[in-house]
């Protein structure tokens, strides 16, 4: 599939809630715009949990141009669409590796979010680009992410390395990039264990890491990538301000795109981050994944 029929098939549900609230917005003969299909609208809108912000200012958008007029499914949806674009721009921004020596990549989030498995597919992506990846699984707390690391790294002919139950994390970030740098690996990818952007200790811990990557490679970590659980909805937006301000993410990840029906979230984030959206994730397969191009995103939203 291409990159934008990975996307549409991630929003399915965002755009049968999409489609189905609009649709009955109206009849054969279209639509009165008043006050009260403004409300409508709006409440649909806000159920793709795209914030109160977004939601209105398209709204305000629909009643400057079609107040008082009839009008047709279609014609407001190319609006509302026009108007996301508008308030989701940026660049793609697909990761950059240097063109010498390793790129380090830290990634971080809170439990469940998704992290091990848009670790995969952050290295399933650069195994198809040719490049030699290896994991540094610095989550030391949690024996479950390290063995799957490991299944993950073994499948996709990454390296990894590891450390003993409980030691200290940094340990083995220092060691993972140590290693690659050492062997003039392409991509390390650094997990970090979960943790909510609350837990004081845990985002020092995250500092710490991010200090002994610098002291083994000075102007690593590369990238700082956060991985956002869609189906969390607005609660990412705090949790991405939390991790930002700690370690200075460079980049969002999307993840787990397709089991909600708040892919509006995206809108919201954009809206109130600075950080690119980078990649989002569609599934539990390691191809289950895609480049975040707005406009595509915005198009597969309402694209039956």
């Amino acid at each position: 599939m291409g990159l934008f029929d990975v996307i549409k098939r991630g929003l399915k549900k965002t755009t049968q809630l999409l489609r189905t609230d609009i649709r009955d917005l109206f009849k054969k003969e279209g639509r009165l715009v008043d006050e009260d299909f403004l409300e409508e609208l709006f409440a649909s809108l806000i159920r793709t949990d795209m914030g109160v912000a977004s939601a209105q200012k398209t709204v305000e958008e629909i009643r400057t141009e079609f107040r008082g007029r009839v009008v047709q499914m279609e014609e407001i949806v190319e609006r509302v669409k026009k108007n996301l674009k508008e308030l989701m721009v940026q660049d793609v921004a697909p990761i950059e590796l240097r063109p010498q020596g390793t790129t380090v990549i830290m990634v971080c989030g809170v439990n469940g979010s998704g992290k091990t498995t848009s670790i995969a597919k952050l290295a399933k992506m650069f195994r198809n680009q040719k490049k030699s990846v290896l994991l540094g699984a610095a989550d030391t707390f949690r024996a479950a992410a390290v063995e799957q690391l490991t299944i993950w790294a073994q499948r996709l002919g990454a390296e990894i390395v590891t450390g003993p139950s409980g030691s200290d994390p940094a340990s083995v970030a220092y060691k993972a990039v140590e290693t690659a740098v050492a062997k003039g690996v392409n991509v390390c990818i650094v997990d970090t264990a979960g943790r909510l952007q609350t837990q004081q200790n845990l985002m020092r811990e995250l500092e710490k890491i991010h200090r002994v990557i610098g002291k083994v490679c000075p102007d690593a970590p590369h990238e700082i990538l956060l991985v956002l659980d869609a189906t969390t909805g607005q609660n990412g937006i705090s949790q991405a301000k939390h991790f930002s301000e700690s370690v200075h993410c460079t980049g969002l990840i999307l993840a787990k795109l397709d089991g909600t029906a708040k892919g509006g979230v995206a809108v919201a984030i954009r809206q109130q981050m600075a950080l690119p959206v980078r990649y989002v994730g569609v599934g539990e397969q390691a191809d289950d994944w895609a480049l975040f191009d707005a406009n595509e995103y915005v198009d597969a939203m309402f694209d039956e």
